[in-house]
């Protein structure tokens, strides 16, 4: 029973160190997918071997730490520096910062997730048409803190060689973050203050790449 213990321990910590693998070097953005393609790709079928998506956001991070740090510091500048000039661009909007830029687990063709709030969706349509942005609109549907799920307008568009993807909510709807895909709680939401205050802080911190 102990060895089949540690079995199953060694291979559910590889299936994890190959899912963050191939989001780091593939650009794969979900967790299932990744998990789906490391399962196959190490030929197993057990499903409680799965780990799960903040297992997962903690092997990437340290993935990029190990093998990626300069590479990855830079890369994650650029993100939060094209993320900052978007958030002053949609100001009006009372742009929020989210998900991997913010968090620091960014790999490769990540987009710049944004929460705008508006009084509606149109707004952010005719403020992007104003301004000549070609947009592709999409849906997203997220989890809030008492189980429900809802469907919220969104839009994505590029930014140079960067892809935005902004989620539109009402206007009174700061205060309940949905919840977070990786570990469950309220989704860290970041304004245009505390990401001039992230980059300041890298800026001292991190190194140039060669």
């Amino acid at each position: 029973m102990a060895a089949r213990h540690r079995d199953e321990t060694r291979l559910r910590t590889l299936l994890t160190q190959e899912c963050a693998r191939i989001m780091a070097e593939e650009g794969v953005k979900d967790f299932m997918l990744a998990k789906r393609k490391a399962t196959a790709r190490l030929g197993l079928s057990n499903r409680a071997l799965r780990p799960s998506n903040i297992e997962i956001e903690q092997a990437l991070l340290a993935y990029q730490r190990l093998f990626k740090s300069v590479e990855q510091a830079f890369h994650l500048r650029t993100l939060r520096q094209a993320a900052l000039e978007a958030m002053r661009f949609l100001a009006r909007f009372r742009p929020r910062l989210v998900g991997p830029v913010l968090t620091g687990a960014a790999g490769n063709q990540m987009d710049i997730n944004l929460h705008l709030f508006a009084d509606t969706a149109e707004d952010v349509v005719l403020f992007l048409l104003k301004h000549s942005i070609p947009f592709n609109t999409i849906e997203r549907r997220l989890r809030f803190g008492n189980g429900a799920y809802a469907c919220f307008p969104a839009f994505s568009f590029g930014a140079g060689e960067m892809n935005i993807e902004v989620i539109v909510f009402a206007r009174d709807a700061e205060r309940e973050a949905p919840r977070s895909p990786v570990d469950g709680r309220p989704m860290r939401r970041a304004n245009l203050a505390e990401v001039q205050a992230l980059l300041a802080e890298e800026e001292l911190s991190q190194p140039t790449p060669c």
